[in-house]
């Protein structure tokens, strides 16, 4: 960071404003998003001819802008999710452009808008009302929900036919685990048909209509690599896309039906790619490398008319932005700028790519747990130079475990780089971007070769810069990257000289009794299977079965309101360690111990980052900075 700055660095990075979720309105003539300009998230909508914001909210949207927005077929009221305090049991709102706020449905459990119709009457919803997550539709003329799929797995990925009258989705009816198949059916839920796209165990997905309802955009990873493909449905027949050298998912129809858009990945970034389906020709978008993302996340439109569509730009300097991108000139231009505050982009650390070869095992000797050898795989890291001689290092799993990172802007990482860390972040095996068999090196070994990765990378990365103090390694991640700080913790003590771990997993048997359902079967028994199947490994890879061997400063951080990793897995490792002798303070060798309340799995509320960056600071400080 600049040394000019003389402002409250941790204050000012956390009130730099932030949008999310822009979604082009059916007309193609503005864009709603969350903004949180004000010092709140509040739903805006953008004028794309004139660049006009207005807001639309005032405060009756959720503070955490964790899921996404979809406009009504009218384009004049949008639909959001509005939880209790970041528990993620959504129910379903919406705003009008006068400001009125309307309930359209409300049920137990989460609910999460799969698609609007166009016809203006239908919403196709999941919801785990039931237990697993399932489908459902809306009528909005009557207000009725009727459940139209029953499936043992987890039913999702839903998007209805231009004429409103059939439904793509995806769910799994295999003895296979990892399988996944694209279905068909009217909707009402009648008549659904399994289109067999791709292979048994593969895992495919409906991702758009064509415009004539005649076609399905789809993506599978049968060839290990992700595709994209076009299915006829008269036919029954599949048109792949690319050379199979990148993973690719699908996007959207372009408003002709003659070409698509595509998400490709290549080391760590991201770029679309427009498919010419006559000709099977591709081109990427001409962005600069970083992460270009087509729109917002969820269903929503992208597209703004036959040769413009949105995008989000950013790199590990460069926050956020809003891109108009024209396909006929491959240009763009700016529709709304990031905000930088006292900052300029060259405050920022920049992002070096590394790789390195790891076989899962690390040289340190003292381990929780013995492994065979593993398969020597080469790993992919992003590293971030603090600046300071010699700098303190963190080590910075990612969350999923099913992610990776990229070349975007961390507002975490930049936190750190603030404090005088540099930071090191792993795209262990098991990582997205590099197909089916290297995220399926994680199945059945869940805190085994990827945990190995970690610690390699991280003695790696010491030994190729000598300036960084290895008397000051800490690891820090949240969600999976929690579970990974505190595995690190106990399974490669040596390494590290103080731990943060953030929303993690720690009892993976009381995980799997006590997360939402579809984590439990997506997430659980599709890397582990069940404790009744498989107990040795539930209790094996659990880190609370191993506290024994915590040997420096930890500092536990959880969500009151987390419902995908519960705060049980917080307070189990608590109790274990106060049990095993620790101490909980903030003085000598002892743990630390803090609960967030109103906040769920994280937060983008700039008060609730606020209050978790000083928290992580000021633990660094008193642990690692001053020592």
């Amino acid at each position: 960071m600049s040394e000019s700055i003389e402002t409250d660095v941790l204050e000012e990075l956390a009130r730099l404003p932030t949008m999310a979720h822009p979604t082009v309105s059916p007309d193609g003539d503005e864009v709603a998003l969350y903004y949180d300009i004000s010092g709140r998230n509040e739903l805006h909508v953008l004028d794309i001819e004139s660049g006009d914001l207005e807001q639309w909210s005032a405060g009756e949207v959720p503070r955490n802008a964790r899921w996404y927005v979809s406009w009504g077929a009218d384009g004049d009221r949008v639909f959001f999710h509005l939880d209790d305090d970041g528990n993620e049991q959504n129910d379903i709102y919406a705003l009008s452009r006068d400001g009125d706020v309307e309930s359209v449905v409300e049920m137990d459990g989460q609910v999460a808008i799969q698609d609007v119709g166009d016809d203006g009457e239908t919403l196709v919803l999941g919801s785990s009302r039931d237990g697993q997550m399932n489908l459902y539709r809306h009528d909005l003329p009557t207000g009725e929900t009727t459940k139209i799929t029953n499936y043992e797995r987890a039913a999702g990925g839903a998007t209805i036919s231009p004429d409103g009258e059939r439904v793509a989705f995806t769910t799994n009816e295999s003895d296979d685990y990892n399988n996944k198949d694209v279905y068909v059916m009217d909707v009402d839920g009648s008549n659904p048909r399994n289109l067999e796209i791709g292979d048994d165990g593969a895992e495919a997905g409906a991702d758009d209509w064509s415009p004539d309802g005649e076609r399905l955009l789809v993506s599978d990873n049968s060839a290990d690599l992700g595709r994209a493909g076009v299915y006829d449905l008269e036919s029954e027949t599949v048109e792949w896309y690319g050379t199979g050298e990148f993973e690719e998912s699908a996007s959207a129809f372009l408003p002709d039906g003659k070409r698509i858009l595509v998400m490709r990945s290549r080391d760590a970034v991201a770029v679309p790619v427009v498919y010419d389906l006559e000709t099977g020709e591709g081109r990427e978008f001409d962005v600069p490398d970083g992460v270009a993302s087509l729109g917002g996340y969820g269903p929503g439109t992208v597209v703004i008319d036959d040769d413009r569509v949105l995008l989000q730009h950013t790199t590990p300097t460069s926050r956020s932005e809003l891109l108009v991108y024209d396909l006929e000139t491959d240009s763009y231009e700016t529709l709304l700028e990031a905000e930088y505050g006292p900052f300029d982009p060259e405050d920022f650390a920049d992002a070096e790519y590394l790789r390195v070869d790891s076989d899962g095992i690390p040289e340190t000797p003292q381990r929780a747990v013995e492994h065979d050898p593993y398969d020597e795989l080469e790993i992919g890291a992003l590293f971030y130079d603090s600046g300071e001689r010699p700098s303190p290092l963190i080590v910075n799993p990612h969350g999923g475990p099913r992610a990776r990172d990229v070349k975007r802007f961390n507002l975490y990482t930049q936190v750190l780089v603030s404090q005088g860390f540099s930071v090191l972040q792993i795209n262990y095996r098991g990582s997205t971007g590099r197909g089916r068999e290297f995220v399926r090196e994680l199945y059945d070994d869940w805190g085994g070769a990827e945990q190995g990765d970690v610690a390699v990378a991280t003695e790696a990365v010491l030994e190729r810069y000598d300036w960084l103090d290895e008397d000051r390694v800490v690891v820090f991640g949240g969600s999976y990257g929690g579970y990974s700080a505190y595995w690190q913790m106990v399974q490669y003590p040596e390494l590290y000289d103080a731990g943060v771990a953030w929303i993690g997993l720690t009892d993976l048997e009381d995980m799997f009794e006590n997360t939402m359902p579809h984590f439990r079967t997506e997430l659980m028994e599709t890397y582990l299977g069940t404790p009744q199947e498989n107990p040795d490994l539930y209790g094996e890879r659990s880190p609370v079965t191993h506290v024994d061997n915590v040997d420096a400063p930890l500092f536990m951080v959880h969500g009151v309101n987390d419902r995908r990793v519960p705060v049980s897995q917080a307070r189990i490792f608590r109790e274990a360690m106060l049990e095993a002798g620790y101490e909980e303070g903030k003085t000598g060798d002892e743990f630390e111990y803090e609960e967030l309340g109103e906040e769920g799995h994280a937060s983008s509320d700039q008060e609730q980052k606020l209050r978790m960056f000083e928290l992580l600071a000021d633990f660094l400080e008193r642990r690692v900075s001053g020592e």
